[in-house]
């Protein structure tokens, strides 16, 4: 998900392209002004935190982008395109070493595991996934 901050610093193509240049598959994408309540279903796992207050102003501070990418991988490829989660810790060349200087605008939330990710999934895209074959698979993979 790119985080408001990434809305609005124009950030979102530059975001998404770096995904597909990586070779993984966009396959749900909706751009939403999340409700407190669903940022706090979302966050959760951080409700004892003593910045959960302020991750949720902060997240329902603006529009996300809520996007579910597919490949093999795809949620640990992920988390290393983002970098840290603390962007002065993130390597140039990551999207949170290339874009951030403070955690509490980090630009992007990426799942930790398959299983989060589908938890996830299921929270922003109820009605499922679009399912489709993209063609340049047969030249980022090996088949």
């Amino acid at each position: 998900m790119i985080k408001p901050d990434g809305v609005q610093r124009g950030l979102v193509g530059e975001i998404i392209s770096r995904f597909e240049r990586r070779g993984l598959k966009l396959v749900a994408i909706k751009v939403e002004s999340p409700s407190k309540e669903h940022l706090e279903k979302h966050y959760s796992d951080l409700a004892s935190k003593p910045f959960f207050p302020s991750l949720i102003k902060y997240m329902t501070s603006g529009p996300v982008v809520a996007m579910v990418w597919e490949g093999r991988g795809a949620a640990s490829l992920g988390r290393q395109l983002l970098g840290q989660t603390n962007p002065t810790a993130s390597a140039p060349g990551t999207i949170r070493g290339d874009f951030c200087i403070d955690m509490g605008s980090n630009l992007i939330h990426g799942s930790d595991s398959q299983e989060s990710a589908q938890k996830e999934i299921d929270l922003w895209f109820p009605n499922g996934v679009t399912e489709y074959q993209l063609d340049s698979a047969k030249w980022v993979y090996e088949q």
